[in-house]
């Protein structure tokens, strides 16, 4: 099972997921506070991250990442980044 690490408001976490769940899919399953404006379906970019290590352990960037503009690493939508293997993020905080 992956391991995902979640940097937030001064705490840092460290959880389990399933292969192929959402970064934000995962924050939600476990308490961690992250915005999500449009439901999860990447149109918005309220659920951005930046993923500190492990980035080759989610999903490639999509048609939805980058139709919003997030087309540059460490960003990702974290309603759209699919985790592999163990990933460290750091939500940002509106």
């Amino acid at each position: 099972m992956p391991r995902v690490t979640f940097h937030y408001s001064g705490q840092i976490k460290t959880v389990e997921a399933e292969t192929g769940q959402t970064l934000l899919q995962i924050a939600l399953d476990h308490g961690i506070p992250m915005e999500h404006a449009c439901g999860g379906n990447g149109f918005c970019t309220t659920c951005m991250c930046k993923v500190k290590q492990g980035i080759e352990n989610l999903s490639p960037r999509n048609d939805r990442e980058e139709n919003m503009g997030v087309i540059e690493d460490p960003d990702r939508l974290s309603c759209q980044a699919q985790v592999e293997n163990d990933v460290e993020v750091e939500v940002i905080e509106y």
